[in-house]
């Protein structure tokens, strides 16, 4: 199947509404634009470096959760909100033992 030409499938008219029907892709794929050859080739090796850099860290699955974290962080500070990795590693519990203390020192400050 020629790749420039390829349609990825077609809008389908239902009741109310439309849906997309994708068209399946396990096909002989042929193209002419020398550009994806070389982007399949980086990607394939980006693909490479991953498969090996998954074998170097002892615990992948952490290593996922943690950098989950760290961009969940990263995001909300895109927001406005201000948690450093730290609050963002914190259990519900300790969250909420924080803000009570915090809240007490404040009622204490104002006291004073």
């Amino acid at each position: 199947m020629k790749f420039e030409t390829f349609k990825a499938g077609a809008w389908q008219q239902r009741y109310q509404y439309k849906s997309f029907e994708p068209v399946p892709v396990n096909h002989e794929w042929v193209w002419e634009d020398a550009t994806i050859n070389a982007l399949l080739e980086a990607a394939n090796r980006a693909l490479g470096e991953l498969n090996a850099f998954s074998l170097i860290v002892p615990d992948i699955d952490l290593f996922i959760e943690m950098h989950v974290v760290k961009e969940a962080q990263t995001s909300s500070r895109i927001e406005g909100t201000q948690t450093g990795i730290d609050e963002a590693l914190m259990s519900e519990d300790q969250i909420h033992r924080k803000n009570a203390m915090t809240g007490a020192r404040c009622v204490i400050t104002l006291m004073l």
